[in-house]
């Protein structure tokens, strides 16, 4: 990382400064699949039922297909959910969510849209 901030003044800059932006996505995928993966685990070996699934339309402020298939994976790799799909024009992401607290759809979104979708245009833009 040090050499790469001494060689910037030969190159475009902006690259660089990604970098940070790039591994905080990566740590808060892994988190996020950690935190899942525990609240599956939990789920399976209760003996009490927790899921409470729902449909979630999700509008997308990322355009490119880059981003769109970068935002799909990471939602489907994270356990309980699953990216379903995309509409034509490209400004809404169908997915499945197993834990949907009161039905607030709101806050699937919000986690969705604050995490995810707004790390991966941090790094594209």
């Amino acid at each position: 990382y040090l050499l790469a901030w001494l060689l910037s003044y030969f190159y475009n800059k902006t690259h660089f400064y990604k970098i940070p932006k790039i591994a905080g996505l990566i740590l808060y995928f892994l988190k996020e699949l950690i935190r899942a993966s525990f609240k599956v685990a939990y789920d399976i070996i209760t003996p009490k039922d927790y899921m409470k699934p729902a449909l979630v339309a999700i509008p997308l402020d990322v355009e490119s297909d880059l981003e769109i298939t970068l935002l799909a994976n990471l939602i489907t790799l994270t356990p309980g959910t699953l990216s379903i799909d995309i509409s034509k024009n490209k400004k809404m992401l169908l997915i499945h969510e197993v834990y949907v607290k009161d039905e607030d759809v709101e806050a699937v979104k919000n986690t969705i849209k604050n995490g995810f979708e707004r790390r991966i245009l941090s790094i594209t833009r």
